[in-house]
């Protein structure tokens, strides 16, 4: 099976966590429609309550909710909720996120996040399905639980959801612009870069909700806001809980140069805008992590990774059998699709399922059967299955010999080309880029493949003109290894 995988070089880094790569199994996934019929586009969010009446409801960020039958000849998706006289659209703003209270199916109570004006506001509400029409929501039942000012158009975070505990979660950004100037990923006495958490079956001290008496900052005298749960985000872009562990996973979006994942737990700081993934941002160097919670996982900006996290969930459903367990989460820029699998105290393992998509990735959701979606901000949704006919396009190989590695393309070249290698077995493999006098310049992958076909790309950047050395060694498991060079000329 052929899997391209278009790599930027860069300079090899190390992180105190244990991490290794598994690059994208020859088994991969494939993407089908799920709903042939349906388009909503600038769609932001996928939610499906546990109400029993199997349905799909998405989010436009333009100020609509959407509802259809969760069924593949759906059509004519009805207007659920339609928010856009009070929706601020544009950019990062808008209707950002749903959540159906747990017990949806008899008080018909749904959250949403959404951006308003007048001053530029994030606003989390209460509504309330008809009475006699599941398929439509009273706008005039809005009760505002929460409002925070959003200085700036970007960073509006925008999920929410309910936890295992009942609590509805919020994730709510930084506040924008670039950097944090106004310092709210460390400053406790603001909702913005946090994840709040409020009780939203009671009220107290004159809101529309409570403070769940164990959260961390409950009680305080500081003037810290009592709705944290955890502080320390840039804009965290969608999270989820796994249903079977009760841990939370969050992405959150990078600065310069990297994104992250994050198991959040209740009080932990998780760096912002003291460190970007495992490194320092603000001071760029010896920072005080002290205290920190550092990411489970991290990549870098660059077309291999991608610039723009989306979380998603770890898979719980049934038609993916190879998923099950593995937190499974894209990027909105490169539109590649990962699983990553994770066991407190082993090595992160992060395999690519979709090396590109072919859209803009803005959000997974799941239907009742927690079977997960991908979704399309272009308003197409998506689901996974399996390249069943990947074992047809293993490579065959005679003579002993089990690996090969192709003359890169173009060459010569400007700015960059592809590289890729065959392998007949499963081997632990290694591609280098060397200079002329035999010194390593770059590394384009080392992991462990199955068989099949990879391409890479290889972009020298700041090098010099001239001729390098690819060389690939790879390892069977039996111990085999077999070596190949072919030269490239960089031509500036």
């Amino acid at each position: 099976m052929k899997i391209s995988v278009f790599l930027v070089i860069v300079v090899a880094f190390s992180t105190a966590v244990m991490i290794s790569t598994k690059p994208a199994l020859p088994q991969a996934m494939k993407l089908q429609n799920a709903f042939p019929n349906i388009s909503i586009p600038n769609a932001v969010d996928f939610q499906s309550p546990y109400d029993k009446t199997d349905r799909i409801f998405v989010v436009a960020q333009t100020g609509k909710i959407f509802v259809f039958p969760n069924t593949p000849t759906a059509s004519n998706p009805k207007v659920f909720l339609d928010l856009t006289d009070r929706v601020l659209y544009g950019g990062e703003q808008g209707l950002l996120g749903l959540a159906f209270h747990p017990d949806y199916a008899n008080n018909g109570y749904f959250y949403v996040n959404y951006t308003t004006s007048n001053p530029r506001r994030t606003h989390i509400s209460r509504f309330q399905v008809s009475p006699t029409n599941p398929d439509s929501a009273m706008k005039s039942t809005e009760l505002v639980l929460l409002t925070y000012n959003q200085p700036y158009t970007n960073h509006n975070g925008g999920q929410v959801a309910f936890g295992p505990d009942g609590y509805l979660y919020i994730g709510a950004g930084d506040g924008g612009s670039g950097g944090d100037p106004q310092g709210n990923g460390q400053n406790k006495a603001v909702f913005l870069a946090k994840i709040l958490r409020i009780d939203v079956n009671n009220t107290s001290s004159g809101k529309n909700y409570a403070i769940p008496p164990d959260n961390p900052f409950a009680g305080n005298t500081q003037g810290w806001k009592e709705e944290i749960y955890a502080y320390g985000m840039r804009n965290p872009w969608r999270f989820s809980f796994d249903p079977k562990t009760n841990l939370l996973w969050v992405a959150d979006v990078g600065q310069n140069e990297w994104e992250e994942i994050n198991i959040v737990e209740k009080g932990g700081n998780y760096g912002w805008r003291i460190m970007e993934g495992f490194h320092c941002y603000n001071p760029s160097s010896n920072c005080d992590t002290t205290g920190l919670k550092l990411p489970i996982w991290e990549y870098r900006h660059n077309s291999a990774g991608g610039y723009s996290i989306t979380g998603g969930f770890v898979y719980r459903g049934n038609k993916n059998p190879r998923l099950y367990g593995k937190y499974i989460y894209g990027d909105y820029v490169s539109k590649r699709i990962w699983a990553l699998s994770y066991t407190p105290g082993q090595p992160v393992q992060n395999e690519v399922l979709v090396n590109n998509a072919g859209f803009s990735i803005t959000s997974f959701g799941e239907d009742t059967y927690r079977n997960l979606y991908i979704i399309d901000y272009s308003g197409k949704i998506w689901k996974f299955v399996e390249d069943v006919d990947a074992i047809n396009r293993i490579p065959n190989f005679t003579g002993g010999k089990f690996a090969a590695l192709k003359q890169n393309y173009p060459n010569p070249f400007n700015p960059s080309t592809s590289v890729s290698f065959l392998l007949g077995k499963e081997s632990d493999v290694k591609v280098d880029v060397y200079d002329i006098y035999g010194g390593l310049v770059s590394e384009i992958t080392r992991g462990f493949y199955q068989a099949g076909e990879f391409i890479f790309g290889w972009e020298p950047g700041k090098l010099a003109s001239g001729t390098y050395l690819i060389r690939m060694t790879a390892t069977a498991t039996d111990g085999a290894v077999q070596s190949e060079t072919v030269k490239a000329v960089y031509l500036k």
